[in-house]
């Protein structure tokens, strides 16, 4: 752990942190499609995306956000919630369960542990609920860069899928 991570603070969210997720998804869309990925998250702005600002609203509000700070300004965000997203082509897991439905972090300050610093405080809010099972969905396209990601945090990846011609990877940890 750097010094960097010992300095990220994690809260919880609510309401009034929408507009700063969804300026977290906007720099992520960008930040992307300069890399040259359109196909995660597409070309839109999600705050532009039809349905975006009300899915975020509703993380905050019907879900578990938390908000990662450094030096007092939001870096990240997570929303958890108890399983997955309902317009998702995945099965419920059979047993309680947490899920991460979103993890977004600053890009200005990528590389500094924002997200496996928010996967380590879903994986300590699902041991706490007395939930053993924690799970995520991402985009599998591109080198599978996402997948090694959440694998090099604790995550196994368990089933593949297809949401349209989105191809999505599910994976899961064992806490507690």
């Amino acid at each position: 752990m750097n010094d960097t991570t010992r300095d990220i603070r994690i809260r919880p969210g609510g309401p009034a942190d929408a507009p700063v997720i969804l300026e977290m998804l906007d720099s992520a869309v960008a930040w992307m499609n300069q890399r040259g990925n359109t196909e995660q998250w597409g070309t839109t702005p999600y705050s532009k995306v039809p349905g975006g600002v009300a899915r975020v609203e509703r993380y905050t509000t019907e879900n578990a956000p938390y908000v990662a700070e450094l030096g007092g300004a939001p870096v990240g965000a997570l929303v958890l919630d108890t399983g997955p997203s309902p317009q998702m082509p995945i099965a419920p897991a059979g047993e309680p369960e947490r899920y991460v439905r979103l993890l977004v972090s600053d890009r200005r300050h990528a590389g500094l542990g924002i997200g496996a610093s928010l996967l380590a405080h879903a994986a300590e809010e699902t041991r706490r609920a007395g939930v053993r099972l924690l799970r995520v969905d991402c985009w599998a396209g591109g080198c599978g860069e996402l997948v090694a990601f959440y694998a090099r945090n604790g995550f196994t990846p368990t089933e593949r899928f297809l949401s349209g011609t989105w191809p999505g990877q599910v994976l899961a940890r064992r806490v507690g």
